[in-house]
């Protein structure tokens, strides 16, 4: 199941670099030998020299992943924050990927980047020039050596692309060419996100697309026929205009393109719900702060049931995922909580999730190291909490819909 817009997730692809394609090639049975020329490795002074330099410094070396991916390791330390390990695939368009944790003791080099699941340990040489280790991304791990660079060897990183202006705040874009066809029967899983520039849908039916465009539960739609639930669309929309649309204005585009396509008119009101806040847990959050790209779509994903990566999104894009998603009332944000966060959230679902998706829950298995339950995964792992209450909470009333006009 796959949820986006750059949200829910730009697919720039749709993991959000999924790093080193591992997540996205089968690896199966496959044994993988990395060797490093000995003209990468020094000896003698400077050997020496770079022994005393320690784990600080530019590495590089080839993961084998279906394809030769050139990887790019940088290492900083300052006395504050201690290690930092910044990532460059550079086959994969070389853009940085922050570690969120590093360590290097006993010669033994490890760094985690949370958002891919992605992991690295090895075992510096006693020469201090090159470390024998093994990436590991989603269960699936894969030998790495790595080789100290020198302004000689060091491989160029490429530059990043210029960036695309956001579209301008005032904006009131429309799609400028949409097409809607019915889904291939039987397809699985359901996704909205952004690719080329161009909005998507796959597979979703127009309750769905209503949730999403308006950020509501299904229980706040009232009226709705009943094949506006089961019959489901692919949508694929150009907006005019020019820059980046926010989130925002990409959900005003989609409002748009169902009122004029799918001839919807509503009326708001309101009605006491059973409702979920969620709120800061005692202790406060543990999620990390993303500052990278204040202009940039949010990323949530699900890499299968109970397995949320969250990249660069609000406190309230998180809250409409779980609402529109995973569970079965509104979710309203009451973290007080600004800025946007990265975390990945895992738990082992229960029977009464991931209903409004048309997905079965299998019963647990009696693993002993499964995850635990949503609402004790979100406070242990990322410092919040979910409450079931009863509040008011907006609606929306249907006073008119129709399957979508011709392309």
């Amino acid at each position: 199941m796959r949820i986006m817009l750059q949200h829910v997730g730009s697919r720039r692809r749709f993991m959000r670099k999924s790093l080193l394609g591992l997540a996205c090639v089968g690896l199966g049975s496959l044994t993988v030998l990395v060797c490093v020329r000995p003209a990468d490795a020094a000896s003698g002074p400077a050997a020496a020299a770079s022994t005393a330099t320690g784990i600080v410094g530019t590495w590089q070396g080839t993961l084998h992943a279906g394809r030769d991916l050139r990887t790019v390791v940088k290492v900083t330390k300052d006395a504050k924050d201690g290690y930092k390990v910044v990532l460059y695939s550079i086959d994969q368009g070389g853009g940085p990927i922050a570690a969120n944790s590093a360590s290097f003791q006993n010669r033994v080099f490890k760094f985690a980047i949370t958002m891919i699941n992605g992991s690295y340990d090895g075992k510096m040489s006693s020469d201090g020039n090159s470390i024998d280790g093994t990436w590991t991304q989603f269960g699936h791990s894969l030998p790495l050596m790595l080789a100290r660079a020198t302004p000689e060897t060091a491989w160029t990183i490429p530059k990043p692309p210029p960036p695309i202006p956001p579209m301008a705040k005032n904006a009131d874009p429309s799609f400028e060419v949409a097409t809607i066809k019915p889904s291939k029967p039987g397809q699985p899983g359901r996704a909205f996100l952004v690719r080329g520039g161009r909005f998507l849908t796959i597979n979703t039916p127009l309750s769905a697309i209503i949730c999403f465009a308006y950020d509501v539960q299904p229980k706040q739609i009232i009226g709705l026929p009943q094949w506006a639930t089961t019959d489901k669309y692919d949508i694929l929309a150009e907006p005019n205009g020019t820059g980046t649309p926010s989130s925002a204005q990409w959900k005003t585009m989609l409002q748009k393109l169902i009122a004029n396509r799918f001839s919807l008119k509503f009326h708001h009101d309101k009605k006491v719900l059973p409702v979920y806040v969620l709120a800061v847990a005692k202790g406060g959050p543990t999620m990390t702060l993303d500052t990278s790209n204040p202009n940039g779509l949010p990323g949530l994903f699900f890499r299968g049931l109970g397995k949320l990566y969250v990249r660069n999104a609000t406190m309230q894009q998180f809250a409409d995922l779980m609402q529109s998603a995973v569970l079965d009332r509104p979710v309203l944000d009451k973290t007080g909580l600004k800025g946007k966060y990265d975390f990945v959230l895992k738990w082992t679902p229960d029977s009464s999730q991931f209903v409004n998706m048309g997905v079965h829950v299998p019963p647990p298995s009696n693993a002993a190291n499964q995850p635990p339950g949503l609402y004790t995964a979100i406070k242990e792992q990322i410092g919040l909490k979910l409450e079931a209450t009863k509040a008011p909470a907006e609606v929306m009333v249907i006073d008119k819909v129709a399957h979508p006009s011709p392309n």
